[in-house]
């Protein structure tokens, strides 16, 4: 008999899952699931108690007692637990939910099995991709009239598992469907086992200050799903300048030595190290490392891109970067170049989205609205006017829908109007229809909305909360709801933050959903919220505030508190030459001494103007060369704050690191004189 007094050293069987209670860990048939062991205690108490009511409370105190957690904890483990089982919330095989109530375990498990069957206690080993497992049978949800990109995407996965590096980049323009064709594929991709996969986002605001952060972003995920201590213990002997810049995931006993033993690193050095440990990682499981929107890239993540494409060990890997090739042209962005350098030497693959065909929008009627008598001009006239934009297609439709365009009788869909009548009184173009949807949201979503809009891309509850200086309950309630009616906002996910707080995190579905509404706000309210998103960031972060010092002078640049975006800027720009990310620690030491110019001159502000200067300087200097006529104009500019200010330390590191003086003929020992007399 199966109950709640089950020895501990008994494996559980349900279905073709096992809990193994020694390893703390599911077992698939023969493929180990990692679970976070918060969830794991929560499987093994539904468990213990098949078919019976697990209240919500009851949970909580027996898998976080003494501890104070909201409900947001509680729903990220039954999530994720969904997520290890592959079950569906609306239509359960596993665990059932009691709406405000609780849980229940519905699958009947079948006599423990002893925990020291050698399978159960044996390692994980890494099991052999099956590229057969990638064929155009697997479907991927939600997307249409892409199969003939992703079958190329499937080819190319398989040259990769064999050894051979694969670069690819998918190009379109905004919402024509470059993160929805990625989406797909990771689904494909996912069902090989032990492939891992790894995708970082670049931002638009500070994702050229802030060196790495894609790859970062990535890793940092990466570090955080299934098997993620043996990922962190290869990074920590494999790349320790990388680990060293994602402290979340290191015990503080261990920054210090570990910030210590990479000071100084060089550009060759991180590149080296990146390469070498994602080698040995491909050597025991293949590797997708997405990144996307790489418009708003910082130099640095296009450098480590071209080095790994470049590399001539055979390593398991598959990079895919997004790109928008108006963006790119227009601003001139770096990556033109990487692409057609990359090109070249046919070390990487394009894969272009195009606009979708009147067929296939016929079919996204069809599996949008599955019983209905539409007629045929229907098709043609939302081809007409979206062009076949598969964003502004989903849009226009959902628009027809709210609008009772396009209503339901009786179990089937019609049009409420003449099919020449549709057109009248739709939006023209993408943003005004989004428009349209925030004006028919609520006054309290979208308050919301447009304080997630500052936040990011990726938006904490915490943040927006601070940003509005309401309860991080009330700005919760109103995202979940938008991300259930799959407006705007995508599910959420939970965050630690550094001072322990857990805070959900949602991310905008696509970045139009976000600009709109950023640009809809008075200006004089968007920058309230961004200095209190801010000034909260600051007191999450405390001392290791300088991890986000390039977001925070963002914020601060954007609510025009001058003094304290100065601060951040100086801090990011140390950040970016001490990764030797020189393009970056240029563009944000020219942005701090664009910023002091706007504050009163002060003896602390001169200070800050000769640290930037000396960054803007070394970094000009890797880049350009010693006699490059920008560096002779700082060597210039270094002589007149000795007029203007007189010696300093600050000065005198200044003229030494460019090797020069105030007056000719008078040498670094004569200004050491000056100094000591002052």
């Amino acid at each position: 008999m199966f109950g709640p007094m089950m020895q501990a050293e008994k494996d559980i069987t349900f279905g073709k899952f096992r809990l193994d209670f020694t390893n703390e860990c599911l077992w698939h048939d023969a493929l180990s699931i990692s679970l976070r062991p918060k969830a794991f205690a929560v499987l093994k108490l539904l468990i213990e108690n098949p078919g019976h009511l697990v209240s919500k409370q009851k949970v909580l105190d027996t898998v976080w007692p003494n501890t104070f957690v909201g409900d947001a904890v509680l729903k990220d483990s039954i999530r994720q637990l969904r997520e290890a089982l592959n079950d569906d919330a609306t239509c359960p095989t596993y665990i059932e939910t009691a709406h405000r109530r609780g849980y229940r375990f519905i699958a009947k498990p079948s006599e423990p099995v002893t925990s020291n069957n050698p399978r159960a206690s044996a390692p994980f080993l890494p099991v052999t991709p099956r590229i057969s497992a990638l064929t155009s049978s697997t479907t991927a949800t939600g997307i249409l009239g892409r199969e003939p990109e992703l079958a190329k995407l499937r080819g190319w996965l398989d040259r990769a598992f064999t050894g051979v590096r694969q670069t690819i980049f998918i190009t379109g323009e905004p919402g024509i469907g470059k993160t929805t064709t990625v989406q797909a594929f990771l689904e494909q991709a996912s069902q090989v086992p032990a492939i891992r996969i790894a995708r970082g986002q670049c931002m638009e605001h500070y994702g050229a200050g802030e060196a790495y952060l894609p790859v970062l972003d990535g890793f940092s995920r990466l570090c955080r799903a299934p098997g993620r201590d043996q990922i962190i213990e290869l990074l920590r002997q494999q790349a320790p300048t990388w680990l060293a810049q994602m402290s979340s995931l290191i015990p503080p006993s261990e920054r210090a030595a570990l910030q210590s033993q990479v000071a100084g690193a060089t550009r060759e050095r991180m590149m080296r190290e990146m390469a070498d440990a994602i080698e040995a990682l491909t050597s025991e499981s293949p590797l997708l490392l997405v990144l996307e929107d790489l418009h708003w890239s910082d130099y640095s993540t296009l450098d480590l891109v071209s080095y790994l494409a470049r590399c001539q060990n055979p390593a398991r890997l598959m990079i895919i970067g997004t790109y928008r090739p108006v963006d790119v042209i227009l601003g001139d962005h770096p990556i033109k170049g990487v692409k057609r350098e990359l090109q070249a030497h046919g070390l990487c693959q394009e894969v272009p989205l195009g606009y979708l065909s009147e067929a296939a929008i016929g079919e996204y009627l069809t599996t949008r609205f599955p019983v209905h008598q539409f007629p045929p001009r229907l098709k043609r006239s939302i081809y007409q006017r979206t062009e076949g934009n598969p964003l502004f297609m989903v849009n226009l439709v959902e628009y027809l829908t709210d609008q009772k365009i396009i209503v339901e009788e009786q179990g089937i869909w019609k049009l409420a109007v003449e099919s020449s009548e549709v057109e009248k009184g739709v939006p023209s173009n993408l943003r005004e229809l989004i428009q349209k949807q925030i004006e028919r949201l609520s006054p309290d979503e979208r308050t919301v909305l447009e304080a997630a809009s500052v936040a990011g891309m990726e938006c904490s509850s915490v943040a927006i909360a601070a940003g509005l200086e309401n309860t991080v309950e009330w700005v919760e309630e109103h995202c979940e709801e938008l991300a259930r009616r799959h407006q705007f906002l995508s599910p959420a996910w939970l965050v630690e933050l550094p001072d322990g707080t857990i805070t959900p995190r949602h991310r905008f579905i696509h970045v139009l959903y976000r600009d709109v509404p950023y640009r809809l706000m008075p200006p004089i309210r968007r920058s309230r919220i961004h200095h209190r998103i801010g000034e909260r960031g600051i007191a999450i972060y405390g001392d290791r505030v300088n991890e986000i010092a390039a977001e925070l002078a963002m914020h601060f640049e954007q609510s025009r508190d001058w003094p304290r975006a100065v601060e951040y800027l100086l801090q990011a720009a140390e950040n970016a030459a001490t990764r030797s990310a020189h393009h970056e620690a240029i563009d944000l030491a020219n942005r701090g001494l664009e910023a002091l110019k706007l504050l009163p001159e002060a003896a602390e502000h001169a200070k800050g103007e000769m640290k930037l200067r000396t960054i803007l300087s070394g970094s000009l200097m890797a880049i350009k060369g010693f006699a490059s006529p920008e560096v002779e104009k700082i060597n210039a500019q270094g002589r007149e704050l000795f007029w203007r200010h007189g010696p300093s330390p600050e000065l005198f590191y200044m003229l030494w690191s460019l090797n020069s003086t105030p007056f000719p003929g008078i040498g670094p020992s004569i200004i050491g004189a000056i100094l000591r007399s002052t």
